[in-house]
């Protein structure tokens, strides 16, 4: 059992509340056909609009917004494991994006609302004053949901060179649309000449920017971080599953001390993966966060690699099939590694971090990071 899971245990009933009701829809909603029916779809009509409801209607969109704010009030370590759900299901909402966009929108003194939101990968766009307001530069890929959401969170510098997020409607003409290797739908936008009024821009929290980072795409790797724990969870377990299920020459598959050696190994990534995306929750809202969602994104993705391979070597050719559940899990480790920047760019600011600072000032970084999770 993780740190999260310790704390959650002693912390407030309307944490378990609210897993408890997440718990309650997937398995109420997320059926095969369902999920089949919605697995790189090209038409918005694929788009779960019950589920969504359901989710807003038991506010979990603001799952990380203050009560203050209109928002549920969940502590990170908790909404971190409501993301983690919804990544070991394969929910085919962006529901963790909503979470984390609100919150950081919130953060930057934005009112957060229950709308289906992105957050935009990649950027930043370009702002410059505008009469009333600003106008942008710039064409986005690879935007989760981006034809069916109703809002879009992306990063913006101005010509100082200062960070800014911009929520805005999504617009409505998609200039084009693709899909992941996990079916889920990823838009191009150009947003050259739009624009936006001054209560759309906002100054981004410093918390979550530093060292060439800036706010949306830190929050989008947490976000990710978090959902991709969950899926290998998922895929773990599923490989534990089939391997005590699974009978070869008179004995499970178990039994075999090679089949040993592969679970021990991928437990733990998993469990490393896990203590690294319960770190980054700790630090969420904190100086040391962006370091901490490094540390996390760049581990989870290295962790997807080895799990992925090892649950299909167990699983053997059924593994991937269509029928199988398996490739859920996979191809959004697959996919999500490399969203909203991938292990190999994570490793390279770590080291960045690591290298400006100097060999005597690691390990008091390290000590300091470590004092965010306590």
């Amino acid at each position: 059992m993780s740190r999260m899971d310790h704390a959650a245990e002693a912390g407030d009933d309307v944490d378990g509340i609210v897993l408890d009701q997440v718990e309650r829809l997937l398995a109420q909603h997320l059926t095969p056909a369902l999920l089949a029916a919605c697995d790189g779809a090209a038409d918005a009509t694929a788009w779960p609009a019950d589920l969504w409801t359901a989710c807003a209607e038991n506010g979990l969109p603001l799952a990380l917004v203050p009560e203050t704010e209109g928002g549920i009030g969940l502590a990170a370590t908790t909404a971190a494991r409501l993301i983690r759900r919804c990544g070991g299901a394969a929910l085919p909402l962006p529901l963790p994006e909503t979470v984390g966009g609100a919150a950081l929108w919130s953060a930057a003194g934005g009112d957060a609302n229950a709308d289906a939101l992105s957050l935009v990968p990649g950027g930043p766009v370009r702002i410059a004053p505008h009469t009333d307001g600003f106008v942008l530069d710039g064409r986005v890929a690879q935007v989760p949901w981006g034809g069916s959401v109703a809002s879009l969170l992306l990063d913006a510098v101005d010509a100082a060179g200062e960070p800014h997020l911009v929520r805005i409607a999504a617009p409505g003409t998609i200039r084009d649309t693709h899909h992941n290797l996990a079916g889920e739908p990823r838009d191009t936008l150009d947003l050259t000449g739009r624009t936006v009024s001054t209560d759309e821009v906002r100054a981004a929290p410093g918390w979550a920017t530093g060292a060439g980072v800036l706010a949306v795409e830190a929050v989008g790797a947490w976000v990710r971080a978090q959902q991709m724990v969950g899926a290998l969870e998922s895929c773990l377990g599923s490989a534990l599953d089939h391997a005590q299920e699974r009978q070869q020459f008179g004995r499970p598959l178990a039994k075999f001390q090679a089949i040993q050696h592969m679970l021990a190994e991928a437990a733990g990534h998993v469990a490393a993966a896990s203590a690294a995306a319960d770190l980054a929750a700790a630090c969420w809202g904190d100086p040391r966060f962006v370091l901490a969602t490094a540390i996390a994104k760049a581990r989870c993705g290295e962790a997807a690699g080895h799990v992925a391979a090892i649950g299909h070597q167990i699983h053997g050719a059924m593994g991937f099939t269509q029928e199988h559940p398996l490739h859920r899990a996979t191809r959004r480790l697959w996919s999500w590694r490399d969203e909203f920047g991938s292990d190999a760019l994570w490793q390279e600011r770590i080291g960045r971090a690591v290298c400006a600072g100097g060999g005597a000032a690691l390990w008091p970084m390290l000590v300091r990071l470590r004092g965010g999770a306590g």
